[in-house]
Parts: C-alpha cells; structure tokens; sequence
C-alpha cells in the first residue's frame, strides 16, 4: 500500500510568479536570512528554485502562530473533559450519518486492509470535524515561524522543507496548502513528513489531495493505520472494571488515574498511537468509532 509515484512537478506550473527580487525586503534582517539559508538547503535537496522562491520569497511570521504553539489547552483539561468535547453527542450523531454516507467509499479502502470503516470515519471526526475544519494557517509561513523562533527548531525545519516537496510535487498549491498552527494539513491532519511517508491517491488523479478528495482521505488514512500494524479482526480495546488485570499482549489504560474508568487495550490501540501519542486520542477514537458503529 505505499503510495504511487509521481512526475516531479515545478510549482512554477500551478502559480504565476511575479517579476522581481528572489527574497522581498522585510524589517527582520535575522529572518531574511535564516529563510536564504532554508531556500538553499531546499534546492540541495532536489526541490527546484522556482518553488523555493514562489514559496518562501514573501513569507512574513505569524505572531498567532506562536501564541498557540505556547498555550495548548487540550494538555490540560481531564479526560472526562477531553471526551465530552472530542466525542460529543453531537459528534456522534454526525459520524453515523457520515459512515452511512461514505460507506462504500470508505470500504473501498479499508476493507482490504482489515480496518474498521467505523475506525477511519472516527479519526477523520476527530481530525477535522468530518473534513470541516482543516485550519486556516498557511503551512508554509505558519512551520517557518515555529521553526525561526527556536519551537522544537529542528523538527519544525524539518517539517518547511517537507511541505517544499509537497509543492514540488504538485500534490497542492501554495496558498491552497493549510492546516493547523502546528501545519497539520487536510482533512486527515498529516504533519508533511507524514504525508510524504503515507499520503496516497484514491481517486487516481495522480495527486494526494488530502484537502479536497475524501478518497485520498480515506485511503491515506488506512494506508497509515495498515503501516502503523493495524491487525485485522481485533479491536481497539473494551471498558473494563477497573479492578481487571491486563491479559498477556495487553494494556490496560487508566486515563483518570486509579479509581476512574479502565480501558484493555490491544495491539490495534498502538496503532492508534502511532498517528498521535495520547492516550486520551487514542480511546478518544476507539469510543467513538464504537459509538457510531453502532
């Protein structure tokens, strides 16, 4: 299930460029220069410098950016909070409708892989609100911000030259290419290196729209969770008493401490982890694919 390969394809393509100097002028100097060096570690790394330049000659920062990268409420709310708000009523009511809309789509794909079709509506509900919230940041400027501030710098580099490629590849255009602060993309949220890894084309367009085409979405996502060793045939894990013991291979999860609720978990839950390393998203998705299912 590794994703096709494409034509390389220059940005230049899919934008028209304007006349004039490779980096416009800006009050931040230290800025300035940080993004020539990116621009050439891009083109070392094969991207070429049409979309280096359309991509990063006029990036200015983004204070907001900052401002959420330092304040992440989610970390600390309590489970029961985090569930009444990432599996509501409401939430739950819209991913039956979606899983009976998109069933055959959706199985298109993850039938093969042994996936839950519950499972990938779940975390496409979760991720994006059913396709619609994908964020409103510009990755591009949004990554180089995170990554000129001294945010988990290396990481975030890592992550602007990635969405580099993406435009190289002509999966998306550069003004059409947002997603969160953190430049989580689509409707699946793939941080860009994901993307390159595990981004698929199920519409056979030859490109990976995760932002626009519910088959790429669906298809990238089972692409990742069969990566990620998804087993087909097992569950996620079940609500236990919380005095049970773990069965060999398994976890057992108490995501408010002792005396609160208990979860077994399986292999299948790992898998889960792999896309974010929470154990309040992972049950997160686990309880909420079992309550649509139903």
């Amino acid at each position: 299930m590794s994703p096709p390969q494409i034509g390389r394809r220059s940005l230049c393509a899919m934008l028209a460029l304007s006349a004039g100097p490779a980096f416009a002028q800006t009050s931040d100097e230290k800025f300035a220069a940080w993004l020539r060096g990116v621009r050439a570690e891009a083109i070392r790394a094969g991207i070429d410098s049409g979309t280096a330049d359309a991509a990063l000659s006029s990036i200015e920062q983004i204070p907001k950016v900052l401002e959420l990268a330092h304040n992440q409420p989610e970390f600390k709310m309590t489970f029961e909070q985090y569930l009444d708000i990432v599996v509501s009523a409401e939430r739950v009511a819209n991913g039956r409708r979606m899983l009976a809309e998109n069933r055959a789509l959706v199985d298109r794909f993850s039938a093969p892989a042994g996936i839950p079709a519950s499972i990938v509506v779940a975390l496409w509900g979760i991720e994006s609100n059913y396709g619609t919230r994908l964020g409103d940041f510009e990755v591009v400027p949004a990554l180089a911000t995170l990554a000129f501030n001294g945010f988990r710098a290396s990481f975030f580099r890592g992550q602007l030259l990635a969405a580099l490629k993406i435009l190289y590849q002509g999966h998306v255009s550069l003004h059409e290419m947002k997603g969160s602060w953190a430049g989580a993309m689509g409707q699946c949220q793939f941080i860009p290196t994901t993307f390159l890894a595990y981004a698929t084309d199920g519409d056979g367009d030859g490109r990976y729209d995760i932002w626009k085409s519910k088959a790429d979405v669906f298809a990238s996502t089972v692409n990742y969770l069969h990566h990620a060793g998804w087993r087909a045939g097992v569950s996620w894990g079940e609500a236990i008493d919380p005095s049970a013991g773990a069965r060999q291979g398994e976890r057992i999860v108490r995501p408010s401490g002792a005396g609160g609720p208990a979860y077994r978990t399986t292999a299948n839950f790992r898998a889960i982890l792999r896309w974010n390393q929470s154990d309040f998203f992972a049950l997160a998705v686990g309880l909420l694919s079992d309550r649509i299912s139903t």
